[in-house]
């Protein structure tokens, strides 16, 4: 085949939508063409955690979900979740509370980043382009209060603070299922998406969710799960949001709709 023209010009003149085309031509990656132009960079992302399982911490499928596709988008991933303790504990074979056991948020999210996590207090916007919340119900009982007192919920602070900074630094914010209720507590006039608002014979049964993030002052977009129509972008506050699992649909509607998520949250990185 012909040979590439100067890597630099290449950049200059065409942009970064070359980046594949150059990791392809370079086995050694971007360094080995020792140009000072406009090299590409990884998106770096934060993904938060809040614990391991459905019903008192990260949804795990959300979670996979989300690592998957950042993956393929080749992002750098970091995990983080709050040091402290789950606000209960949940048998999820049946359902209930283990009245007896007590859990960590960060030391049961390591179960799902293999050992590879930091306390969400290490967290900053200069370290990362993007942060990803994945849904469960510990987005609303560990990250927050919402669970139990509604409209009226507190912010974990480090949850609070990472999201403000990552506003006012301009860099997208992505949420999914149960999760984006903490950008409507703290991002005044934020838009996001927990689905639809009303039940429909049990589809959606957690359409609730949407009159309290009103009620928060946000701005709530019905939405499908569906990949024709999985995501809202907020452009204004780059807040991303997908229902996932607040609907009752088959797990493939779930992970392409959480794969539409981190997508349009890799495209307003700009990288």
């Amino acid at each position: 085949p012909p040979p590439l023209p100067p890597p630099s010009a290449m950049l200059t003149s065409r942009g970064p939508a070359l980046c594949t085309a150059l990791r392809r031509a370079a086995p050694g990656g971007l360094a080995s063409f020792h140009s000072s132009a406009g090299r590409c960079r990884a998106a770096r992302v934060a993904v938060v955690l809040s614990g391991c399982g459905v019903y008192d911490g990260t949804e795990i499928h959300e979670a996979s979900a989300v690592l998957v596709h950042l993956s393929r988008g080749g992002a750098e991933v970091q995990m983080y979740a709050p040091d402290v303790p789950q606000m209960h504990v949940i048998d999820h074979s049946k359902g209930q509370p283990a009245e007896a056991e007590s859990r960590n948020v960060l030391v049961e999210s390591a179960r799902i980043a293999r050992g590879k996590i930091s306390s969400l207090a290490k967290l900053t916007t200069a370290d990362h382009d993007a942060v990803i919340f994945p849904g469960g119900f510990g987005a609303a009982k560990n990250l927050s209060t919402f669970a139990v007192d509604g409209k009226d919920c507190k912010v974990n602070r480090e949850v609070e603070r990472v999201l403000k900074d990552f506003h006012k630094a301009g860099k997208p914010i992505g949420l999914c299922c149960i999760s984006p209720v903490l950008a409507a507590k703290v991002l005044s006039g934020a838009e996001v998406t927990v689905g639809h608002e009303e039940e429909e014979g049990g589809k959606w049964p957690y359409a609730g969710t949407a009159g309290a993030i009103k009620e928060l002052g946000a701005k709530h977009c019905v939405k499908e799960v569906t990949i024709s129509f999985p995501a809202h972008v907020d452009t204004k506050n780059k807040v991303v949001t997908t229902p996932a699992f607040m609907c009752e649909t088959a797990l493939h509607h779930i992970f392409d709709g959480i794969g539409a998520m981190v997508k349009n949250v890799l495209k307003l990185t700009g990288k």
